[in-house]
This record gives structure tokens, C-alpha cells and sequence, in this order.
């Protein structure tokens, strides 16, 4: 464990806070150096994208988020429904993401977790959406 160096719970969680809108970001601009830069790499990292398998490792997520970034596909993220959580060196968000493209939009709920490095920084380590159906 990393060990909070002293930093307060608020001061966690709006770290976490800003390496979550970080990822956000670097996401909508395309950016996949700084999506690299804001996800630890190591084995224990995993994402499931909407309707897809899960992927474990750096190496299979950062493939996934290469492809997707490299992909045509212009996507805005509103996010709402925001919350954090920290216990520990582990942090995590729920969030809906409101995902605006060309062509198309929908929600997803996603939960981010994100880990204490020793240097103070969060990592994100798991990234999982799931896809909001529409009620009638």
C-alpha cells in the first residue's frame, strides 16, 4: 500500500476526482499518451467495455483504448450522477456517462477505480460501463 503521506479524505477525493475528468478528457481529445499516463500498468488492470469481454492487463486495456481512440468515432462525455468513494490507497467513481456522437448518443454507467501510487498519484485500474437500456 502506498500509505496517504498524510492527506485528508476531501484531498483524496478530489484527486480521484481529477484523475477521473483527466481520463474524460484525454478520452474526448483523442489523446491516448495521456490515457496511458492516467491508467497504471500492470497486470491487475481490467476493463469491460459495453457488450464486451472483459480485458485483464495493460497490455490487452491499452490495446482496447488504442483501437478506440485511432477509431473515427468523435465522442463528447457529459457525465452526471457523480460520486466518489475512498478507502485506503483504492478510490472509485460511479458516473453515468452521456456519450454524444455523430449519428447516435446513449448513457452508460461506468465505475472507475483508481489506486494510490507511491509517488501520491491515482492510477485508474479498472474501468467498467454498462450500457443503460431505454424503459418504455
Amino acid at each position: 500500500m502506498a500509505g496517504d503521506g498524510g492527506v485528508t479524505q476531501p484531498q483524496s477525493k478530489a484527486a480521484v476526482l481529477a484523475a477521473n475528468q483527466a481520463f474524460y478528457d484525454a478520452f474526448e481529445s483523442k489523446d491516448f499518451d495521456r490515457v496511458s499516463e492516467l491508467w497504471e500498468h500492470s497486470d491487475r488492470v481490467q476493463c469491460t467495455h459495453p457488450g464486451w469481454s472483459v480485458l485483464r492487463s495493460w497490455a490487452e486495456v491499452g490495446g482496447a483504448w488504442k483501437a478506440l481512440i485511432d477509431g473515427p468515432q468523435e465522442l463528447q462525455f457529459v457525465l452526471t450522477n457523480e460520486r466518489v468513494e475512498v478507502s485506503g490507497d483504492i478510490g472509485w467513481v460511479t458516473v453515468d456517462e452521456n456519450i454524444l456522437g455523430a449519428g447516435q448518443s446513449g448513457t452508460v454507467s461506468a465505475l472507475n477505480m483508481f489506486a494510490r501510487q507511491l509517488d501520491g498519484s491515482w492510477k485508474m485500474i479498472s474501468h467498467h460501463g454498462s450500457q443503460i437500456m431505454m424503459r418504455s
